[in-house]
């Protein structure tokens, strides 16, 4: 399995505190995770400090699905 998803995916399921098996590159944030706008604040703040990334906002605001951050984080973190 991917490293980065498998990460991500931790993130997410501590942040929302549901099950890591619910959570797919294509489940929206939103729609499928139940994320609502503070909750995906916190997911951007703790997928930066855990990647050592930065998102700039604009960026952040764009992530629909989990696949969407997974590829963004991808393309920084090489």
């Amino acid at each position: 399995m991917d490293e980065v998803f498998e990460k991500v995916k931790k993130i997410i399921a501590e942040k929302l505190d549901i099950e890591e098996d619910k959570i797919t590159m294509e489940a929206s944030f939103r729609q499928d995770l139940g994320a609502d706008s503070l909750d995906t604040y916190e997911l951007i703040y703790a997928l930066e400090e855990e990647m050592g990334i930065q998102i700039p906002d604009e960026k952040a605001n764009e992530f629909e699905t989990v696949g969407n951050a997974v590829e963004f984080i991808k393309s920084v973190a090489k």
